[in-house]
C-alpha cells in the first residue's frame, strides 16, 4: 500500500513541477497579441475563402494589423466594410483589381457531344476516372457541376449547354472551383483580362475540331492579329501574355474560325456576352 501512495505522490509532484515550468515559460515567452486583431477579425466576413492570399480571416486580420496587407485585398467585404477597417486602423484601404474565375473550355453538349453513355456517380471527378465520362473531347468540361457544388458563394450555375457560368458579381476569386475541377480547366484572372482562350485541347487542325466544334485548331490568326508580343502559340494553343504584350482588343479574336478565343467583358457563355462580342467584331470589320 505504501508503494502505491509513494507512486501517486511522485506523479503528483512531477505534475506540479511541470505545471510550474509551463506557467513560468508562458509568462516569459508569450507574445502579447494586439487586441485590434480580434476587432478586425470580427469586421471581416468570416468566409475564410483564402481569396486575399491568407489561409483565413484570422490570419488576414493579423496581416492587416501588422501592416503587411491592406484591407482592400479582401474580395468578399463590401466597400463600406473595407473603409470601416481602414478608418479603425488609420491606414489606406488599398484596393485589388477585381478577379474572377474563368473556364478554359467552351465545349458544351452541343459543341462536344458524348460518344458513350455514362451512368456512374454524378460528379465530374468520378466521370473523369471512368473513361472520361464518355465525352468526345478528353480535355473538355464534363458538365456535372463539381465547380458549382464547391462554390460557397453561389457564383456558379450550369447553363443549358452543360457549361458552368460564373457570375462576376458574386465570384470572390477564392479558387475553390479551381481545386474542384478534375481537368484543371478553371483559372483565376483579373476581370479586365477580357481576351479569353476557351480551349484546353492540345490537338490541332481537323483533329481538334472533329472532337469539338469550338476547339482551337492552332491556325495562329489570333497571334498574327494581336498587338506585338500579346499572344504566342504554345503546344497548339494561344497564350495571352498581358505583362509582355501590347494592349488587348477584340481584334485578336475577329478571325478565329471556331470561336475558341473570345472577348468577354462579363460572364462567359451567356447570350448577352455573345451578342456584345458580335457587336464589337462587326464594328471593327466596318
Amino acid at each position: 500500500m505504501s508503494s502505491v501512495v509513494t507512486a501517486v505522490a511522485i506523479m503528483a509532484g512531477l505534475g506540479l513541477v511541470f505545471a510550474t515550468i509551463l506557467a513560468v515559460a508562458y509568462r516569459l515567452l508569450r507574445v502579447p497579441e494586439d487586441p485590434r486583431v480580434e476587432v478586425v477579425e470580427g469586421m471581416l466576413p468570416g468566409s475564410n475563402c483564402g481569396a486575399c492570399g491568407s489561409p483565413g480571416c484570422r490570419a488576414f486580420a493579423e496581416a492587416i494589423v501588422a501592416g503587411t496587407e491592406p484591407p482592400g485585398r479582401c474580395t468578399v467585404s463590401s466597400p463600406e466594410g473595407i473603409e470601416a477597417i481602414a478608418d479603425l486602423l488609420g491606414v489606406d484601404p488599398g484596393s485589388q483589381a477585381p478577379q474572377v474565375a474563368r473556364l478554359r473550355c467552351a465545349g458544351g453538349r452541343r459543341e462536344a457531344p458524348q460518344i458513350a453513355a455514362y451512368e456512374g456517380f454524378g460528379t465530374c471527378r468520378a466521370a473523369d476516372l471512368v473513361a472520361g465520362g464518355g465525352k468526345g473531347c478528353p480535355w473538355g468540361c464534363l458538365g456535372l457541376g463539381d465547380c458549382r457544388d464547391a462554390c460557397g458563394f453561389d457564383a456558379i450555375a450550369m447553363n443549358e449547354d452543360g457549361l458552368p457560368v460564373v457570375d462576376p458579381e458574386r465570384c470572390t476569386a477564392c479558387g475553390d472551383c479551381v481545386v474542384a475541377c478534375p481537368r484543371d480547366l478553371f483559372v483565376i484572372q483579373p476581370l479586365s483580362h477580357a481576351l479569353l482562350v476557351q480551349c484546353s485541347s492540345p490537338l490541332t487542325g481537323e483533329e481538334a475540331v472533329s472532337l469539338c466544334s469550338v476547339a482551337c485548331d492552332a491556325c495562329g490568326r489570333c497571334a498574327a492579329d494581336a498587338a506585338p508580343g500579346l499572344i504566342h502559340m504554345e503546344r497548339g494553343l494561344p497564350v495571352v501574355d498581358y505583362a509582355e504584350g501590347g494592349p488587348a482588343s477584340p481584334v485578336a479574336a475577329a478571325r478565329c474560325p471556331t470561336g475558341a478565343i473570345q472577348w468577354v467583358g462579363g460572364a462567359q457563355f451567356t447570350p448577352e456576352g455573345t451578342r456584345e462580342f458580335s457587336r464589337r467584331i462587326d464594328g471593327l470589320r466596318r
